[in-house]
């Protein structure tokens, strides 16, 4: 009886809980799984990156392209013509009714025309050969198309001449003239229709033997 009643107590004692304290359960983990500190530890910082891993530049804002200011007329321009195509004397012989001042291929020589007014005076310089001031002309004309080429880019003025220089004035007397070093004859020699400021056109006038007020020069 004393084996038998010492195998019912062991029975009856109570079996050990599998659960833990306070009657939560244990949370599974998958192996797989991290952890947050894990994921945290394993993101690149400042620290962990390699100093020679390109980064991506900040996108630059457009630029924009200026647009070129409108050309103002000053009043004053300068005309090259080779004298053998057509020449001052040619010119004169055109009278009052002028000549257009065609076959001009150059969109800056032609934005030059478009800017012109009537009245605006102009040196005609006979390049290529002689290459030198002999006359001033005036726009007879404003800009229209070149009567010369279907072509509609191309435009042109007429012009009439207005009087001879007394002296012709080179082109070498030119360059040599400080004042006029800034003159676009010196600085932009292939262009043939060009602006002259007025300060410009009293000194050419003077060397040349010619009262610029005797040919209408306007005062700005």
């Amino acid at each position: 009886m004393a084996a038998f009643a010492v195998r019912c107590y062991e029975r009856s004692s109570p079996r050990p809980s599998r659960r833990p304290a306070h009657g939560r359960r244990r949370q599974r983990i998958a192996p797989h799984a991290k952890t947050s500190d894990e994921i945290m530890a394993k993101k690149p910082t400042a620290a962990t990156t390699k100093p020679n891993m390109p980064t991506a530049k900040p996108k630059q804002p457009a630029t924009r392209r200026n647009t070129p200011a409108p050309i103002i007329s000053t009043g004053y321009w300068l005309f090259k013509s080779e004298p053998d195509a057509f020449s001052w004397d040619e010119l004169k012989a055109r009278g009052k009714a002028g000549e257009e001042w065609s076959g001009v291929r150059n969109y800056l020589a032609r934005n030059n025309m478009r800017a012109m007014r009537l009245g605006d005076l102009g040196f005609f310089y006979h390049s290529n050969i002689g290459l030198e001031i002999v006359g001033i002309c005036e726009v007879s004309a404003l800009a229209h198309p070149d009567t010369t080429t279907d072509d509609p880019r191309w435009e042109c003025v007429d012009v009439r001449a207005v009087c001879d220089m007394p002296r012709g004035v080179k082109l070498a007397d030119v360059k040599a003239n400080p004042k006029l070093a800034s003159m676009s004859l010196v600085t932009s020699m292939r262009l043939s229709v060009q602006p002259v400021t007025k300060e410009e056109w009293a000194e050419v006038c003077r060397m040349g033997g010619l009262d610029p007020r005797k040919v209408g020069a306007r005062k700005r």
